[in-house]
């Protein structure tokens, strides 16, 4: 028993604190479970910033597709506003009829 106790005396704190078995597994466990595997936390961090970047894609389309909406109902109302995208849009005019075409807006 007294030899035991001389032994750890020998040792400095650091030594044995380094050499705990159980911390040394925990930490290792850890580490693997940080870096390697299906759940790392470095792969969330990446499957994260992939998630908001969808996100804001999502956003980015539902936004030109309420626009492309309002659209199809402004052109549904009648003839006249077929006639506005026509010309707007596309340039087009009636026989007889000029257009000047500016870049002032």
């Amino acid at each position: 028993m007294a030899d035991n106790a001389k032994n750890k005396a020998d040792h400095p704190m650091w030594v044995r604190v380094l050499f705990n078995l159980p911390l040394i597994v925990v930490v290792v466990v850890i580490l693997v479970s940080i870096v390697w595997g299906e759940n790392s936390y470095v792969k969330r961090l990446g499957y994260q910033s992939r998630i908001h970047q969808l996100e804001s894609e999502i956003k980015r389309y539902d936004d030109s597709s309420a626009l492309y909406m309002r659209r199809v109902v402004e052109i549904n109302a009648g003839p006249e506003a077929i006639e506005k995208v026509a010309r707007e849009q596309y340039g087009m005019k009636r026989e007889n009829e000029d257009v000047f075409v500016t870049d002032i807006k």
